[in-house]
């Protein structure tokens, strides 16, 4: 993660108004949270204050990401795209940022019906918001709550579940081998949440064994 001060970018082009669309991400899922705009003020107070800041076009003011509801997006790393016309700004946010509450402003498909199923990029993402509120929730008859409740029963489904996909490598057919994987990384997933360790932390630790 970088500090505010190693927030740095060439040299940004701007359009005729001044402004550069802006494009948030959640760094610790992939999935795309808002597009926006930054005039050079808004894009130095993201610089130097590690938190996006935005241009209102309709309000013609600088506005702090969340700085009326909390939901601040704090910035992990800037980039920018080839023609150095285009931002996106990787931030671990705070809440919901979308201001009708949602998750991500891009909560609605083309046809104008609300998003109901994640694509294969956002299915780890998804889990883990699932996992956390069967947590939080505890409901009734719960498979997920059970096996939070019991580390050692989801340990053991792990194992199981990793015998079982090793076999079907070897013995079944490739929709067999995508099951027996999605039911490892589902058990996986639970036994990590029953002691709070994120799937992002792990995808750090992979990260850090490139090369």
């Amino acid at each position: 993660m970088k500090t505010a001060a190693e927030l740095k970018l060439p040299e940004v082009r701007f359009n005729d108004d001044g402004l550069v669309p802006c494009v948030t991400q959640d760094a610790r899922s992939g999935e795309v949270l808002t597009l926006a705009w930054m005039n050079s003020e808004a894009l130095e107070l993201t610089r130097k204050t590690g938190e996006v800041h935005f241009f209102s076009r309709s309000r013609q003011e600088i506005w702090h990401k969340g700085e009326t509801s909390g939901n601040t997006q704090k910035v992990l790393d800037l980039r920018i795209d080839c023609d150095e016309d285009a931002i996106l700004a990787l931030v671990e946010p705070a809440g919901p940022a979308c201001h009708t509450g949602e998750r991500t402003c891009f909560f609605r498909t083309s046809g104008g019906e609300p998003v109901s199923e994640p694509v294969p990029a956002e299915a780890l993402a998804d889990l883990q918001r699932t996992l956390d509120r069967r947590a939080a929730e505890r409901p009734k008859s719960s498979y997920t709550v059970t096996l939070l409740d019991n580390r050692e029963l989801a340990a053991g489904k792990v194992l199981e579940e990793a015998e079982e996909v090793t076999r079907a490598v070897r013995e079944e057919s490739d929709e067999r081998v995508a099951e027996e994987a999605a039911d490892v990384l589902y058990h996986l997933a639970v036994l990590l949440k029953s002691r709070e360790v994120p799937l992002a932390r792990v995808m750090e630790v992979l990260n850090g064994r490139r090369g």
